[in-house]
């Protein structure tokens, strides 16, 4: 302890009566009277290095259901001023995954930031987890991540400096099986865990595919199984099965790549990632953008193991009620279609799949293609059916 430096510290903070590192509370504070321990003087409590790290456990909501709902980030986002270039191809005006900018004639850049609260336990993972999230919005629109900075807030005070180092070195990892080079990043001492990635791609123009192209006649592909953000509130609340959760990390850590670059190879017309506002919010956006109305079938949708019994037990969070505010008067839902299945249609994904639309004609061959590069949960859901101004009809 060096005293000097408390008795600097803290003299000032008992002028103003608050302490300078948090003026929510007096001085002395609650942690100095009961452990003599001053925070603001660089003083901290052990934190131990021993024993499991329950990530889940410290934070209310998991991986992309902590983020803000679609009806508030629009009321939001009407207010601010557009911003006009026509270097912009994809800006904020138009709610796609990232934004576009055209660098010259024949090169775009892409860029995005995506930053959550962990939906797993084991730090490398959330690291690997979040890295895999963050690239998706590139290859979303069909881009090729190359740089990225990272973002984290961490409470340095309660938690051992080796899970902020195991969460760094998982993204790190996936940045590098991706061929995306960390340039630097941000830190914030913050009483929940959050971390996340700006990446920046780029792009040939006649390879763009945005949220906006879809055409009726067209084919909708997930590649990845439903139920991340129902297994994972099946995990913090202690429900969910070894299988389920093992299932539900293979498949977030899973990059998009493949599946971008089989899209682009078969003149994919729209396409868009499942994250946070799950498959019916996000494609409520694709079919709004394109002005086009989706027929999707629920028997066709690939599910996570025991998804439909988590559900069923209530398993899903409040994302849910959120997303189904957003999208709901938008989408007609067969009276077939069950209860824990609606749960799973609007269950907010963590490093979900790319939902691509592709002239039917080349569907059955990109499918075959991704089958073979190994994402063998991709599947055909539905079709666009015809023009509107933005609908989703959802049948058993």
């Amino acid at each position: 302890m060096n005293r000097e430096k408390r008795k600097s510290v803290m003299s000032r903070s008992m002028r103003l009566g608050h302490c300078v590192c948090d003026p929510r509370k007096p001085c002395p504070c609650p942690l100095f009277i009961d452990s003599d321990v001053c925070q603001c003087a660089g003083e901290r409590l052990p934190v131990p290095e021993a024993g499991p790290i329950r990530l889940t456990r410290a934070v209310r909501s998991a991986g992309c259901a902590s983020k803000i709902g679609q009806n508030d980030l629009e009321k939001v986002l009407s207010q601010l001023p557009v911003i006009r270039d026509p270097r912009i191809l994809v800006g904020t005006a138009i709610a796609d995954d990232a934004g576009v900018f055209r660098l010259n004639r024949n090169t775009l850049i892409v860029q995005t930031v995506d930053v959550f609260t962990p939906g797993v336990d084991d730090p490398y993972l959330f690291g690997q987890i979040a890295a895999c999230n963050s690239l998706s919005d590139v290859y979303a629109m069909g881009g090729r991540p190359v740089t990225a900075l990272s973002v984290i807030g961490f409470p340095i005070y309660s938690l051992p400096h080796k899970v902020m180092t195991a969460i760094l070195k998982g993204g790190i990892d996936i940045l590098r099986k991706a061929n995306t080079v960390l340039l630097g990043g941000h830190s914030i001492n913050d009483e929940e865990v959050k971390f996340g990635f700006a990446v920046t791609g780029v792009i040939k123009r006649k390879q763009l595919t945005t949220n906006a192209g879809a055409r009726p006649g067209d084919a909708l592909i997930l590649t990845k199984p439903l139920g991340t953000g129902i297994i994972s509130l099946a995990s913090q609340v202690g429900m969910a099965s070894h299988q389920s959760v093992g299932a539900m990390t293979k498949s977030m850590i899973t990059l998009n790549r493949s599946a971008a670059e089989i899209m682009v190879r078969f003149h994919a017309t729209a396409c868009t990632d499942i994250t946070g506002f799950g498959l019916l919010g996000h494609l409520y956006r694709m079919v709004r953008e394109s002005g086009v109305t989706a027929e999707i079938r629920c028997r066709s949708l690939p599910l996570l193991p025991e998804v439909l019994t988590y559900a069923a037990k209530g398993a899903y969070s409040g994302a849910n009620e959120r997303n189904t505010e957003f999208c709901g008067p938008h989408t007609a839902l067969d009276n077939a279609v069950t209860k824990e299945m609606r749960a799973v249609l609007f269950d907010a994904q963590t490093s979900g799949g790319l939902l691509i639309a592709m002239p039917g004609k080349l569907a059955n061959a990109a499918l075959s293609a991704m089958h073979r590069a190994g994402l063998t949960a991709a599947a055909v859901i539905g079709t666009i059916s015809g023009r509107s101004k933005g609908q989703i009809r959802v049948s058993a």
